[in-house]
């Protein structure tokens, strides 16, 4: 029993905290890449009805649509999505390791 405070208090010390931003960085062009090619790939591949589940999405992100222009919408709308989930998820995180580090 003893070792496994000593290995749960090394575990704490190693976990480090998660650079907000950076993540935040990362998701956003994760998103809005990912976003625009997806868009783009629809537009590449063509057909009689071009992307009609990804249009839903204009339900939400004002001005997208599975266009040459609604792409770069898209990966503005993307990048903002994924950078303020990546900030969201590193506060969190780093909120739970002070909490236990404590």
């Amino acid at each position: 029993m003893g070792t496994d405070s000593k290995g749960d208090e090394e575990l704490s010390r190693v976990v480090a905290k998660i650079q907000g931003g950076v993540l935040a960085v990362v998701c956003g062009l994760m998103g809005g890449l990912g976003l625009f090619i997806m868009t783009a790939w629809l537009l590449l591949e063509g057909g009689p009805t071009v992307g009609s589940h990804l249009q839903l999405l204009s339900n939400y992100f004002i001005g997208y649509s599975v266009t040459w222009k609604g792409s770069l919408i898209g990966l503005f709308y993307g990048a903002l999505t994924g950078g303020i989930l990546g900030w969201t998820i590193g506060f969190i995180y780093n909120r739970v390791v002070g909490i236990r580090g404590r």
